[in-house]
Parts: structure tokens; sequence; C-alpha cells
């Protein structure tokens, strides 16, 4: 992986040079994919459409890479966090790229800056360019190329403060990291290993049991085991302090009956079925910040650890549909990407 340092050293003062505010190359229009209705994969459509302008609280970012998710598909069929869209919506809701232009109001970010950044407008990653409004941009980590940065914006902030602001994991805690083989739990759990826990991880089949155990988890499990009560009491025999649940179900109940009194779980906002309410245990749902700050306390987590952001599998752009059926398919170890530059 390459590093930017480049991109953080001091910058001369206003006083020496003007302030580009714009990236010349920037042209009028560009490809998009977008959907003029809901539906299946196959309503995915690449169109030339108008490059978008940023207000003055915003940037433009010349999109690299940008991440395929869950709630991507949930939005191609129907949800809309932000109220009815205007048809034709360009999905995508994350990503990383190079600062092509910025609003009169933006401090701090300038064109030519390798950023990652998180959006829920209506109009999104999947394009040559994005607007983001500036407080949800920030520099990408300097271990991680602009590839494996567009993975994470959203997956990681959301593992991160799962790990670290809701649940507080501390050194020496033994901690269950539920369904570890996606793009958010191999991130959580190097980022709870990182705090100093001891992790119990689960996945699904021999590939993704390998992949989360090279990521340090200290023992794993098939998520589909009858004996995952058993498994967790052998793994914390005076109770399991914490539970970052990314998946529902019976066999998050199975875990949870293995926390000790007082414990903690946790899981984002949209985990079904929900976990069940149980005396004397904490349960704590919650959304990643994905803001400027955020991004900032992300890049920090990932550059003071070495944190490994696996994509497993990268599409053009034009074949956003291609890359909506291989997320249904499931057993995705890691993230799927669009590339688009």
């Amino acid at each position: 992986m390459t590093t930017h340092a480049t991109a953080r050293r001091k910058r001369p003062s206003a006083r020496l040079r003007a302030r580009p505010t714009t990236d010349a190359s920037v042209r009028t229009t560009m490809h998009a994919v977008s959907i003029d209705r809901f539906g299946g994969p196959a309503v995915l459509k690449q169109r030339i459409v108008a490059v978008p302008t940023p207000g003055p609280t915003d940037v433009l970012i010349a999109v690299h890479t940008t991440g395929v998710a869950v709630w991507d598909a949930e939005m191609r069929e129907g949800f809309s966090p932000g109220g009815k869209p205007p048809f034709p919506w360009v999905l995508g809701t994350d990503g990383s790229g190079t600062i092509a232009a910025v609003g009169a109001r933006v401090r701090g970010l300038e064109v030519g800056d390798r950023v990652y950044a998180s959006t829920y407008l209506h109009q999104g990653f999947y394009a040559d360019f994005v607007v983001a409004p500036a407080a949800a941009t920030a520099l990408i980590p300097s271990t991680l190329d602009l590839a494996h940065a567009g993975a994470i914006p959203i997956t990681g902030t959301t593992a991160l403060d799962g790990v670290a602001r809701v649940l507080k994991v501390r050194k020496g805690e033994r901690v269950v990291i539920h369904g570890a083989s996606g793009g958010l739990g191999s991130l959580a759990v190097q980022f709870a290993r990182q705090r100093g826990a001891r992790v119990l991880a689960t996945a699904t089949g021999t590939g993704g049991i390998a992949f989360v155990r090279r990521l340090g988890a200290d023992e794993v499990v098939d998520g589909h085991r009858d004996d995952l009560t058993e498994v967790a009491r052998a793994f914390a025999p005076d109770g399991v302090d914490a539970i970052l649940a990314l998946v529902g179900g019976e066999a998050l109940t199975a875990l949870s009956h293995a926390l000790r009194p007082g414990g903690r779980l946790a899981h984002p906002n949209g985990v079904e079925p929900k976990p069940r309410k149980r005396r004397g245990i904490e349960i704590l749902a919650y959304d990643g910040v994905g803001d400027a700050a955020g991004l900032a306390r992300l890049a920090r987590a990932v550059d003071a650890g070495k944190v490994k952001v696996r994509i497993e599998e990268t599409f053009p752009l034009a074949d956003a549909a291609a890359a909506h059926r291989r997320l249904a398919e499931g057993g995705v170890l890691g993230k799927i990407v669009l590339r688009v530059r």
C-alpha cells in the first residue's frame, strides 16, 4: 500500500499563493450509475449526466473508489433515508477520491487533497464526481491507498464507534464480534484487539474462519454452530464482557446467554431481528458517526494499528449491477467496491 504523507505536509501560507477553488480539468458532464425506479440490480443503468456543483460548505470529489454495501441494495429496492428521491437517483453513500473543487466557506480542505467521505444525499458516489459536505470529508489514512480508503468510510466509523465509543472496550476484556468476516466485522475485530481485548469472533465457512483468524482474533467459531453458548462460556468462564452484534437471530441469542451480569451488547441500527432484552444486560443500539471528526478518528486508528482492509472483489463503475448481484450471493469476505478511476 502506498502512503500519502504529502497530503499532510504543512501548506504554504495563503499570503504566498492564491487558493485554487476548482481543478481546471473538471468537465461539465460525467458518467453516473443511477436508477429511475426501484427494483433489482437490473435497474442500475449508466448514464451521462451533468457534473454536480458544490455549495458553499461542500466539496466536489473526483471519485476513485466507492463501496458497495447492503444499504445500497436496500436503497435500490425502495429504502430512501432522505425522503422520496428525485429520479434518476445516483446511488453510493461513501467512497474516496481527490478534491476537484471546494465551496467558498470550506476551510481545511483544498483542491488536490486525497479524501474519503460519506453522504446520504440523493446523488451519490456511483459517479465520476460527487458533491459531499465538507463536514463529512477527511484526509484518507496515511497507510491506505485510495482504493482501500474508499472501502471503509461508513463501515470503518461504524466498527470503531461500536468498539470504542459505545462498548468502550478496555484492555483485558473478553469481547465477541458476531458477524466478523464482512467489511464492518473484519474492522471491528482489529479495533477490539488494538484496544487490548481478547476477541471471540463468529464467521461462516472455512474461508471466513481462516480470514478472521488472520486478522488476529483469539478464537473463531462458525456462527451456525448449535453450541455457541458453550463456546463463549469456555472462552470466558466468568462471562463475556461485551458483544458487538452485526447480525441478529438465534445465534446472537445463544451468545448473549454467555454475557456476565452487567455485560454490554451493542448493535448498529438496522440489525434484524433486534437482540432480545434481558435483565442485567445493557443493550445499546447506535449509528456510526461518519462526520469529518469521525473519519479523522478512523484514520488515526487505522494508521496506529496498520489495519488491514480486505477488498473481496472490484468492479468497474459500468458493472454496478454485477456488483449488486455478487453482493446478493453472500459469502463476501471484506468489501465489494466499484473502481471509478
